[in-house]
């Protein structure tokens, strides 16, 4: 497979997945300052888009009208989730030739028929599109394609964005656990309340919570379940590294994650949840150079070379 078209699948991946994620964190916490009259508005928005890592700081205040723009509708922000469906799309025309046309479809008609402009009044709408666009991208990734390098390179990149988007999810928990959403709130917003339940059968608190969102091995949305999912795709996509130990750079970063997370006491994960969450960020930013690296590498433009006299 060309490194160009390697690098788009894992990119559509990544892209799909982060839509989704803004969405349903967008969705917990824009409703949450339209609840709640005791959150200073400006402060918690700013806040919200600096763990997005987009706050502009051309902004003496902000609002919940800014917040959806910036990371809703906005195509020139990178954060965005037009932005992401954009990219998502541009990626899946360039692998046009290895992709499904279902699939090549349900992405074009997503982003054709994503709003520029979204009323205040319209925004849970604009969400519940948004999740179930992607979801129908990723049935069909699921159920049209066979499980081969192609598979696993979508995979890979929907399982580190997954780790993000639940850290970065955590992470605006912890920055307002004041005033946040709860704990039930948080987990309504990845589909995991009902899942919850079965595990723990009861409300729940921060200890159970954290667990389940961090260490549960069978809920998807976990960070241990995606982490293993991404080691596994690693692992299918360069089998030779099983002979050299850990293996690639990728899987050394990705697997000491997982075990910052898996052996330590949960009291300890909850008290360091903050630091926690940065870290897990970090290491799926240096996975993704260290994937980018292995199968992807960009080469320097050719270059004359004269010759000596």
């Amino acid at each position: 497979m060309l490194s160009r078209i390697a690098e788009s699948l894992f990119w559509i991946g990544r892209y799909v997945e982060r839509s989704d994620g803004t969405a349903r964190l967008l969705d917990v916490h824009l409703q949450l300052l339209l609840e709640d009259p005791w959150v200073e508005e400006s402060r918690a928005c700013t806040a919200l888009l600096g763990v997005m890592g987009s706050a502009p700081e051309t902004y003496n205040t902000l609002c919940r009208a800014d917040v959806l723009r910036l990371l809703g509708t906005d195509r020139a922000q990178p954060s965005s989730i037009a932005a992401s469906l954009w990219a998502a799309r541009e990626n899946a025309r360039g692998a046009r030739d290895v992709l499904p046309s279902e699939l090549w479809e349900a992405l074009n008609t997503t982003v054709k028929r994503l709003p520029r402009r979204v009323r205040e009044d319209k925004t849970h709408d604009f969400f519940r599109y948004v999740r179930e666009r992607a979801a129908l991208v990723f049935g069909l990734i699921d159920s049209n394609i066979s499980r081969d390098d192609l598979w696993r390179l979508i995979t890979l990149g929907r399982s580190i964005e997954h780790v993000d988007m639940t850290a970065r999810l955590l992470a605006t928990r912890s920055l307002t656990e004041a005033s946040g959403p709860s704990w039930a709130t948080i987990l309504r917003s990845v589909g995991g309340y009902e899942a919850f339940q079965h595990t723990f059968r009861g409300q729940p608190g921060s200890r159970h919570a954290v667990e389940f969102l961090l260490l549960d091995q069978l809920f998807p949305r976990s960070i241990l379940h995606s982490l293993n999912r991404a080691i596994d795709a690693l692992t299918g996509l360069d089998p030779s590294d099983r002979r050299i130990g850990v293996g690639s750079d990728a899987r050394r970063v990705l697997g000491w994650v997982r075990s910052q997370l898996e052996y330590a006491p949960v009291d300890r994960l909850v008290e360091d949840l903050p630091r926690l969450m940065v870290a897990v960020q970090n290491g799926m930013q240096q996975a993704t150079e260290a994937i980018r690296d292995r199968f992807f590498p960009v080469n320097p433009d050719p270059a004359w070379i004269g010759e000596s006299a």
